[in-house]
């Protein structure tokens, strides 16, 4: 037997917070009754609905790595008609789900999984799990890097200092960045370079966490190892 609000968080369904709102709306059921906060269940045995639609049985879970290209939204659908990261991994077997986002333009390492759990403790931000991304700017790099390691507030969010290196780079005319943030806030490393005079040409996410972008092609994805996955849940 297991909370509600529990089960709800690892089937993806709902965060425990939202799942909370559910039950005391009365939009979640128990075999037909409407649910109580606080109520415990057995998935395996009850019938759990939410707005009627009853609550899939456990599936195998799945954890995915994909290399997503730019020109796609990290959402299972979009109103807009755009490609989505679910198109990329359909052939995987399971409906997963993108832990995170990368925006439209940005590419680079995407976790998806039917996780639930994992998914609600990766993404608080209470864990603040390392992102590493590889950033290719014009404007002056080597003045923007104090502020960059030092934090700062755009528009009323105020930003973590990054860890911040200059790479080696070939290309003349712009600088390729090694960026490190823990937040994961919304388009956060776009904005901090932004406010630091910087224009970003290319934002590659190569690591989050433990897991590695590595040489996987563009576009392509592979399931996680036994050991990535005991990594991420050792976090």
């Amino acid at each position: 037997m297991e909370r509600l609000q529990k089960i709800l968080s690892a089937r993806g369904v709902l965060s425990r917070r939202a799942a909370e709102r559910y039950i005391q709306a009365g939009r979640v059921t128990v075999n037909g009754i409407p649910a109580e906060l606080g109520q415990q269940a057995d998935p395996d045995r009850d019938v759990i609905a939410v707005d009627g639609v009853e609550l899939p049985r456990q599936t195998e879970l799945v954890y995915l790595l994909l290399n997503k290209p730019r020109g796609y939204v990290s959402t299972l659908s979009d109103e807009q008609g755009r490609r989505t990261v679910a198109q990329l991994v359909a052939d995987c077997g399971q409906r997963v789900y993108p832990v995170g986002r990368l925006d439209l333009n940005s590419e680079g390492l995407l976790l998806m999984t039917n996780d639930g759990a994992l998914t609600q403790r990766l993404t608080h931000p209470s864990h603040q799990v390392e992102k590493e991304y590889l950033v290719r700017v014009t404007g002056d790099a080597e003045a923007a890097l104090p502020r960059l390691r030092l934090g700062m507030t755009v528009e009323g969010v105020t930003y973590q200092g990054a860890e911040v290196r200059v790479l080696p780079s070939w290309e003349q005319g712009s600088a390729l960045l090694s960026v490190t943030i823990r937040q994961g806030k919304n388009r956060q490393v776009r904005k901090m370079c932004a406010a630091c005079g910087l224009t970003v040409h290319r934002l590659r996410r190569v690591r989050e966490g433990p897991l590695r972008l590595g040489d996987l092609n563009s576009g392509c994805w592979r399931y996680l190892t036994t050991e990535e996955i005991q990594r991420l849940k050792a976090l």
